[in-house]
């Protein structure tokens, strides 16, 4: 039997520090979008999503998957991002209705699961392609807006209504999507934890 004085300590695996770096980011990035400071905040996003995109690598490919990554790393996303909506917005430089429709969906999704939680017990839901794929426009909207600090030509200006266009519609999609996920799988006995599986939209 081994010595459980012996068993690694999760928070020093590659994949869960750089997790813990990209949290540890947040401050400096929006103390960097407050003071004006675009580029640096434009390189520091790009750099806290290289991280979210190298975690997930690490974690398969060092077999490093673990509980608390699998629900670090969403989190991590998730406060990255909607302190972000709401720093752009302060600035002026996000609209008021996506930063409304963001943080509504994560408000809902976090009602329905405590209510979920509540009747029938923890269920898991595993990562949707919907739900992948709103957390990479979200993460595209949000270095498009910056990008567009930096360069005002028609084309980047192009790209940030399209993906300012696509984070609305995504999030509506996801939002929908989880509640059909709810109805059709909420009263299904639970399912068993799933492995980390990090990388751009972790969560559903």
């Amino acid at each position: 039997m081994s010595d459980p004085s012996h068993r690694p300590n999760p928070l020093r695996t590659a994949p869960n520090l750089l997790t813990l770096l990209r949290i540890c980011m947040a401050p400096f990035l929006v103390a960097a979008i407050l003071g004006g400071h675009y580029a640096v905040g434009f390189w520091l996003f790009i750099g806290a999503g290289l991280t979210d995109a190298l975690d997930g690598f690490l974690a398969r490919w060092l077999h490093q998957r673990s509980v608390l990554g699998h629900y670090l790393d969403p989190v991590a996303d998730k406060l990255l991002l909607s302190t972000l909506f709401l720093v752009l917005l302060h600035k002026g430089l996000m609209p008021m209705t996506v930063t409304v429709l963001v943080f509504g969906r994560d408000v809902g999704i976090l009602l329905v699961a405590a209510i979920l939680y509540a009747a029938v017990g923890r269920r898991e839901f595993p990562p949707s392609i919907v739900g992948k794929a709103n957390t990479l426009v979200q993460v595209g909207a949000v270095a498009a807006v910056l990008l567009h600090q930096l360069i005002t030509n028609a084309w980047v200006r192009d790209l940030r209504a399209f993906m300012l266009t696509a984070t609305m519609v995504l999030t509506v999609a996801s939002g929908l999507h989880y509640a059909w996920l709810v109805s059709r799988r909420g009263a299904s006995s639970p399912t068993g934890t799933h492995p980390r599986s990090n990388g751009p939209g972790t969560a559903v």
